[in-house]
């Protein structure tokens, strides 16, 4: 799953909420599913773990280049 993209994992993780949320899928075909999208959710997450820690330490200071803490969008101080 390492080279895998961010893009990629998610498009896969909605699909496989769909296909658990429509009970068409027996027992074990939602437990494999299941587990497949904790994978995803997980490689998704750490994806996104690294890219805010790259903001953080491409963010300037106003004394200068250093780290900031990430706000998402509309959370800016």
């Amino acid at each position: 799953m390492a080279e895998m993209r961010f893009e990629e994992a998610l498009k896969k993780l909605e699909k496989i909420a769909e296909d658990l949320e429509s009970g068409k899928l027996s027992l074990d075909d939602s437990l494999e599913k299941y587990e497949e999208g904790v994978r995803l959710s997980r490689f998704c997450h750490k994806t996104l773990q690294a890219a805010q820690k790259k903001i953080q330490v491409l963010t300037k200071k106003d004394e200068g280049w250093g780290l900031k803490p990430f706000a998402p969008a509309g959370e800016e101080e």
